[in-house]
């Protein structure tokens, strides 16, 4: 198991399937936990793992920023996301909006929260969820959603590419199929087809707990069926 004893790892989407898994990784691996999150997932989050901080924040709202700022963390780990499929002629612009905001301008404001702390300190870890239609950049009626997937991916390599030399470093998860939640399970998606979240966090605590000259900078995990 990764020991990540001297980190402090802010993780958001506080109360997702993902999200929890991850939040028990980290705490079984000694991290110091801040949760990010909404009422009452959020609140169920904090029960299950100790958390250093518990800050209730709507990250599609640009005051979350300041929210975000008073809190000083190691690592970044943006669980927060939408999904949805629509044919493409009848998507909207409501549509449009919700992939982006959820998907795309969540990660922003969490960005721009923990930045400028990361940058002082020189030191400093910014890890994405992207999806398996956005490595592949093929989602048939997904479009919307693999484009913000997508943008979620450049950005965070992106902004690898230009900060690793202040100390700042990024990531992008790619879960390679559905992740096993008992709302993919209620759809119907098959077992094998599912991955095991606990496998994800396994891989993102892996991450995590690489040194400077051996960092991970894409991780694609999929389930056995599509190997």
């Amino acid at each position: 198991m990764a020991n990540l004893g001297s980190s402090t790892v802010m993780l958001t989407g506080a109360g997702g399937a993902l999200a929890t898994a991850i939040a028990q990784e980290l705490d079984d691996a000694g991290a110091q936990i801040v949760l990010v999150g909404r009422g009452e997932s959020l609140a169920r989050a904090a029960d299950r793992v100790p958390a250093t901080e518990v800050i209730d924040a709507d990250l599609t709202d640009p005051a979350s920023i300041d929210l975000l700022r008073k809190v000083k963390v190691d690592t970044l780990i943006h669980t927060v996301g939408a999904y949805a499929t629509q044919d493409a002629q009848k998507a909207t612009g409501e549509d449009y909006r919700t992939m982006f905001d959820e998907n795309m301008l969540t990660l922003f404001h969490a960005v721009q929260g923990v930045l400028p702390s990361m940058l002082r300190q020189k030191d400093g870890m910014i890890l994405g969820v992207s999806a398996g239609q956005a490595a592949q950049l093929s989602g048939p009626k997904a479009a919307l959603y693999t484009a913000s997937k997508a943008a979620v991916a450049a950005y965070v390599l992106s902004l690898h590419d230009e900060l690793k030399g202040r100390g700042v470093r990024g990531c992008v998860l790619y879960p390679m199929g559905s992740i096993d939640t008992p709302e993919n399970r209620d759809e119907g998606v098959k077992w094998e087809a599912m991955i095991d979240p606990r496998g994800l966090a396994k891989s993102v605590a892996h991450a995590l707990s690489r040194p400077d000259r051996a960092h991970v900078t894409e991780m694609k995990v999929y389930p056995d069926e599509m190997e």
